[in-house]
């Protein structure tokens, strides 16, 4: 049976197990897939192992994205430019290749919800990790323009021009962004977690706007709480980008394209179980 794993630390979290044994036995897949936790400084070696005995495919989540791209053999162009890799994959002739389908679970869970990106005007909170991993498919999609918004203004004018051949892009700090409107206004912050939000105005937010935080939880977001109350017609948090990330991942190994939409309502069920 072919093997699989997500690796993190800490991973007992983790719901790519529960995803990915959903989308193999939706498509007939034979494959065994399991989570470990890998000490830091480990990650190399541990690699070296699996793939040495025949392992076919990894997850990577927090700390060791970077760490996944620099093992790589081969990267794909959002690996990349997104500066890090959540997939690998064990090819015929024995190279690794790393990839990045983070960016990609977002756009495809947006497209699902009828979100239009093609000439929208785009607000990316946040010019971390998770903010980079996501700048080149949404800029695939052919916005009117993107703005990244930073609490410190120079990550994020970097950011933007790491980006800006790609489409029409810009960074500004907080206190730099005004009375923008935008279509579509996307956390990438773990503010969230801790209860925070971010100090820009809420004119953001017009009555025709849609919100997606990439956090989830069982109950709604602080951040989507906030955009609702302030007029946000549409609010979506990141459960739809983890199973569309883990869709790709899955297509990336086993080139089956699985159903999205049974997976993502019974991980809702399970967050709903876990309050």
């Amino acid at each position: 049976m072919d093997k699989y794993i997500v690796v993190g630390n800490p991973i007992k979290h983790s719901k790519s197990p529960q995803i990915h044994h959903a989308f193999a036995q939706q498509t007939g897949q034979s494959m065994d897939y399991s989570m470990f936790e890998i000490a830091l400084g480990n990650f190399a070696s541990y690699m070296d192992n699996f793939f040495s005995e025949k392992g076919c495919g990894v997850n990577i989540t927090v700390p060791f994205k970077q760490d996944a791209y620099q093992y790589a053999d081969v990267l794909s162009t959002r690996a990349q430019l997104a500066g890090a890799v959540n997939t690998l994959k064990r090819q015929e002739d024995g190279t690794i290749l790393g990839d990045n389908t983070d960016g990609e679970g977002l756009v495809k869970d947006l497209l699902a919800h009828e979100v239009c990106l093609k000439g929208s005007r785009i607000l990316l909170i946040g010019a971390g990790g998770a903010a980079r991993g996501v700048i080149y498919p949404l800029l695939q999609q052919l916005p009117k323009n993107m703005v990244i918004v930073n609490r410190t203004r120079e990550k994020a004018l970097k950011l933007a021009q790491h980006f800006h051949t790609y489409g029409p892009i810009v960074g500004f700090g907080h206190d730099e962004i005004g009375a923008q409107e935008f279509d579509l206004v996307i956390n990438a912050t773990s503010a969230s977690l801790s209860g925070n939000l971010p100090s820009i105005p809420t004119s953001i937010f017009p009555s025709s706007c849609c919100v997606y935080d990439m956090m989830y939880s069982s109950n709604t977001t602080v951040f989507n709480q906030w955009a609702t109350k302030h007029g946000a017609r549409l609010c979506l948090d990141g459960l739809g980008m983890l199973v569309g990330q883990a869709a790709e991942s899955f297509f990336i190994w086993r080139n089956i394209y699985p159903e999205t939409k049974p997976v993502l309502m019974d991980m809702r069920k399970l967050l709903d179980q876990e309050k």
